[in-house]
């Protein structure tokens, strides 16, 4: 349970008040995908009390792609992950060319999820859309 989030554990607690089971790798690393959908959709700025919270609008620079820009990305992908979900650590971001998807960008993401008694290693595809949104697949 403690792969949860605190919200989605007094959540689980409400429909199930005698449940205190075991980290479910499964379950945090779910919990995981869907925080990280939110704080990387979230526009800088946008949250009063965290002003740094979430992403800088990068739909006009995938419009101009060019080398200097994807580390740039990469590095502020990872920079929100490491401030904003702490149950990841040793976070890198890296830039996935997609050689059949001109159009898409695509970042690999891995890390370790911290649960209870261990870290289990992670790898997700992290991809802007030309609409702005990011989406995060295992």
């Amino acid at each position: 349970m403690r792969g949860k989030r605190l919200l989605e554990r007094l959540r689980a607690i409400d429909r199930h008040p005698d449940w205190r089971g075991e980290s479910d790798p499964k379950a945090a690393i779910a919990s995981v995908i869907d925080h990280l959908i939110k704080i990387l959709n979230t526009r800088q700025g946008s949250a009063p009390t965290a002003t740094d919270l979430g992403m800088p609008d990068f739909t006009s620079i995938a419009g101009s792609l060019n080398a200097d820009s994807l580390p740039e990305m990469a590095q502020t992908i990872t920079q929100v992950i490491t401030k904003y979900e702490p149950r990841l650590t040793q976070v890198h971001v890296d830039f996935e060319p997609q050689q059949d998807k001109a159009f898409m960008v695509a970042f690999k993401l891995t890390a370790n999820v911290r649960l209870e008694d261990r870290e289990v290693p992670v790898v997700f595809e992290t991809v802007l859309n030309s609409d702005g949104q990011i989406t995060i697949m295992e």
